[in-house]
């Protein structure tokens, strides 16, 4: 009978697991928003308490949360148009000189490697055609969706309309003080992980750019901009920030020493910032396994793409403490640990 019963269970999870990774795949959607605005609203959750202490009532104490967004997405909207800005000025400047440059590899490739290359449009006027605008049309249009999906659930988590706990207690975990205790670690695992990864991002964005300025590489802010925002992405993120700005360096650079040392500075910059720093601050509630990592951003790449490439570690980490509850579970749970190894 108990054969019976674990093989049925067995079979239940083989067709259940599929299943949720189908609907999380279709519904992403859905999905994306709701976990993102889940940790929006972790982050603001320490001042909707103070807030709360201080006798504040609630839904003024969301106005205040939901400003403090605004005005973050304004900040970041100025910047993002003040980089179109100044990479619509300099297009005329640079994209000459790319094809220049372009050029002489193509010969040196052909003369020393035997490659052909076919003659057609350079690859960065490409970005300045009619022909992808109606692409970045659609682009907006879902991030808009998304944003507006998004604020919508900020929302109903500060007015703990969604409350996890009282999920987390009807669910998995039945016994309420383990409920209270798992789920008050996985709030505070979750803060720390936020606050921590905006810090470092934004050090790594402004360090990034004052170098760009320093070495007189064009689109300071751009690149900026894109070595915060691809640093939320784990471990890839700073690999994929270095390469791009130095294949862009070497268009904008002579192939000299001034190359070598940009390429040294910012390379510099992710180390200090993503490979010494982050895992100081984090501590070792952050400690996961390298492959457990690459499996992860992998899976949630896979199934939501870019948001899940950022928020993969952040739900790593939410699934190894709720393994941890169960001494059935501890096996996996420890599988994803990393005892030597800290998240970069």
């Amino acid at each position: 009978m108990l054969d019976q019963r674990r093989t049925t269970n067995i079979l239940l999870l083989i067709i259940v697991i599929p299943l949720v990774f189908y609907l999380l795949k279709i519904l992403s959607f859905i999905f994306i928003p709701l976990i993102f605005s889940m940790f929006i609203a972790l982050l603001f959750l320490p001042l909707m308490r103070w807030l709360g202490r201080r006798k504040v009532p609630k839904v003024f104490s969301i106005i205040i949360v939901l400003l403090l967004v605004a005005v973050g997405l304004k900040v970041g909207i100025e910047l993002v148009q003040l980089s179109s800005k100044e990479i619509l000025a300099t297009k005329s400047e640079f994209l000459p000189k790319a094809d220049e440059k372009i050029a002489d590899l193509k010969v040196y490739l052909t003369d020393n490697f035997g490659m052909e290359f076919e003659e057609n449009q350079n690859v960065f006027a490409q970005f300045f055609q009619k022909e992808n605008i109606g692409s970045t049309l659609g682009f907006l249009n879902s991030f808009l969706t998304m944003l507006l999906m998004t604020v919508f659930f900020v929302v109903l988590w500060l007015a703990e309309s969604i409350n996890v706990h009282n999920l987390l207690n009807n669910t998995l975990l039945k016994q309420k003080h383990t409920s209270i205790k798992t789920f008050m670690k996985i709030e505070k695992d979750l803060i720390k992980f936020i606050k921590v990864k905006v810090l470092v991002s934004a050090l790594t964005g402004l360090f990034t750019g004052l170098m760009c300025v320093f070495f007189d590489v064009s689109f300071p802010i751009f690149w900026g901009l894109f070595a915060f925002a691809i640093n939320f992405v784990q471990m890839v993120g700073s690999f994929i920030s270095v390469i791009c700005l130095s294949i862009f360096a070497f268009v904008e650079l002579d192939p000299s020493s001034t190359l070598f040392f940009f390429i040294f500075a910012i390379s510099m910059v992710q180390v200090t910032f993503g490979a010494i720093l982050e895992p100081i601050f984090m501590g070792k509630s952050f400690s996961i396994n390298v492959i457990a990592v690459l499996v992860m951003l992998m899976f949630w790449g896979f199934l939501w793409g870019i948001p899940g490439l950022i928020m993969a570690i952040p739900i790593t980490v939410f699934i190894k403490i709720i393994l941890d509850q169960f001494p059935n579970t501890k096996v996996i749970a420890s599988l994803l640990s990393g005892n030597q190894t800290t998240l970069e």
